[in-house]
């Protein structure tokens, strides 16, 4: 059996635990896919979706803080890894609850060559840059990377995917250069995950993902009048179908333990397959994407991933938004009962995985909030409401105005959970609430400021990282880093003019950064405390490979674990 083309993508090692994992694999033919490690082997049947090919293959019985070199095999052939391999073997490592957490995460990851003109205008990839490390040994290896938006770009394609797009269809058909459907989406995930340095990454550490607007389209449900616009199109509703089916094979379930696979509504039915005849998923995935866009409260894409000392929580900030132009809200009722119930005290370190940041550089929060206030049509003369309304929704979607703070009603309803977990009144506080994020195309840190005179015993920050390979424009770069210092004492005077726009009741201030490189972030826990670190990939006169170099380190001093709050 040729490798090559046996294998189309993957083995991704997706979840792991103390004792089970996941790997996911797509593959050119129906097959039974074998995972196999220190001599036992467990295997899954291969699903179709549009004629593609996928299993998921659950690993289970492992000894919990062990490491274990697996192999994959179609219909009893080996097909990974290749004989010709320059990185180590492939393993999963189960989780050890006695060590403290290491996660790497990032967002925003084009995929163009790795050469010189590559470098040149998307700069150094510094997942790949992390790859080539943690393959020579010269970085440790993370027990999870979570990406948190933008795994591919479906409206600002390459020329590669150009290429593949104009051998099916005209360019200027629309939507021209961008995605148009599921078997569109499938190569675009091709081109993301082939590199054989990430492809080796993929396969040796355990992945969690959540999408963001460009995993769709640009500026995905930021508006009503965005979702009313879209749906006039002639090409919106297939984007929809292929991009949301794509991500619930590409990317959702693998995020999911096995015991959640199991109760998946639709990951049930290909657990429940015999054998003897492949099952076709397609009108079963594309009814799940038609049906989640109209009712978002029926299907979850949410989820929690435990470690001995934290608890990662990434919350869906795109598909569960309410958008009624009277009643905004980042997620809806059902999404936000959910999160309620997962943030909870009783452990050491709170983790929020949210693709868009909670917490705003102040000056950018405040301009936000400003313009939800004015494109609602809440301005003081009647005459003007119409046309200052037009004009701020325009403005929202020409640059982006469109994170928590534009959906003030769910950012508060959160920041009040957060604070609840972080006074004790949600079982014994951890030391640090720390929201993980990307989107902005640059990294920074932010911490709620005398959070202790509010009752709080945690400290509360936002960590984001932003771009793994997409860097801001220049005089983007300016402006952002305006809004993080200079503009914020501005921007908070005109906020207060009106009573219609929300003061925030616990202020916050960015500590560290913005830094504007290509980055892969790492948080590390050491007790109470937590250790930052941006890393970016440089590549050095006469090498062909990047080299990972440090951005910034960042400690955290937490606060010692302290008890409950008596009820």
């Amino acid at each position: 059996m040729d490798v090559a083309t046996s294998l189309v993508l993957g083995p991704m090692l997706r979840y792991a635990d103390e004792t089970s994992a996941t790997v996911w694999v797509e593959t050119a033919s129906s097959s039974t896919v074998t995972v196999t490690c220190d001599g036992r082997s467990w295997e899954a049947p291969t699903f179709r979706v549009e004629g593609h090919h996928y299993a998921l293959v659950i690993v289970q019985g492992l000894e919990p803080a062990s490491t274990h070199e697996y192999t994959v095999s179609l219909e009893g052939e080996m097909v990974w890894p290749p004989a010709d391999s320059p990185y180590p073997a492939p393993h999963i490592r189960t989780i050890d609850r006695t060590q403290p957490t290491r996660l790497a995460y990032g967002s925003c990851r084009t995929a163009v060559p790795h050469d010189e003109e590559g470098n040149r205008t998307n700069g150094v990839d510094a997942l790949r840059a992390l790859a080539l490390a943690i393959a020579a040994g010269r970085a440790e290896q993370p027990d999870l990377i979570a990406f948190l938006g933008d795994q591919v770009y479906a409206d600002m394609t390459s020329d590669a995917m150009r290429e593949y797009i104009s051998e099916r269809r005209s360019l200027d058909e629309p939507p021209g250069e961008e995605i148009k459907d599921y078997e569109e989406y499938t190569h675009l995930y091709r081109l993301a995950w082939t590199d054989p340095a990430n492809r080796w990454l993929l396969s040796t550490v355990p992945s969690c993902m959540i999408f963001d607007d460009h995993d769709i389209r640009d500026d995905w449900n930021t508006s009503w009048t965005w979702h009313e616009e879209m749906n006039r199109t002639s090409w919106w509703n297939g984007r929809l179908i292929g991009g949301l089916a794509s991500y619930w094979v590409y990317q959702h379930i693998g995020n999911l333990s096995p015991a959640q696979l199991r109760a998946d509504e639709v990951y049930a039915r290909v657990m429940a397959h015999v054998a003897d005849g492949e099952l076709d998923l397609t009108e079963v995935v594309y009814e799940l994407a038609r049906r989640v866009d109209r009712h978002p409260e029926e299907y979850r894409w949410s989820y929690v991933r435990d470690f001995g000392d934290s608890r990662l929580v990434v919350v869906d900030s795109r598909a569960a938004r309410v958008l009624e132009p009277k009643r905004r809200s980042m997620l809806d009722p059902d999404e936000l009962a959910w999160l309620e119930d997962q943030l909870t005290g009783d452990v050491d370190h709170l983790l929020i995985g949210t693709s868009l940041p909670f917490l705003l550089p102040p000056g950018l929060h405040d301009l936000e909030a400003i313009d939800e206030v004015l494109a609602s049509g809440a301005f003081s003369s009647e005459a003007l409401s119409r046309p200052v309304s037009y004009l701020a929704e325009r403005l929202r979607q020409k640059v982006d105005l469109e994170h928590w703070a534009a959906f003030n009603e769910g950012f508060a309803e959160v920041f009040e959970l957060v604070m609840a977990v972080a006074r004790g009144e949600r079982g014994r506080p951890p030391s640090t609430i720390t929201f993980l994020s990307g989107d902005v195309h640059n990294s920074y840190v932010a911490q709620v400021e005398d959070a202790a005179r509010h009752g709080a015993r945690s400290l509360i920050v936002q960590v984001v990282c932003s771009p793994i390979r997409n860097p801001m424009p220049r005089g983007l770069r300016i402006m952002m880093s305006a809004f993080a210092k200079r503009l914020v004492r501005p921007m908070r005077w005109i906020a207060t003019r009106s009573d219609r726009i929300p003061d925030p009741v616990y202020p916050w201030r960015v500590t560290d950064g913005p830094w504007f490189d290509n980055c892969i972030g790492e948080l590390r826990v050491g007790g109470p405390d937590l250790e930052l670190t941006w890393r970016r990939g440089e590549v050095r006169s006469g090498d062909e490979d990047p080299v990972l170099t440090n951005v910034a380190t960042v400690q955290i001093a937490g606060y010692p674990a302290r008890e409950a709050t008596p009820a």
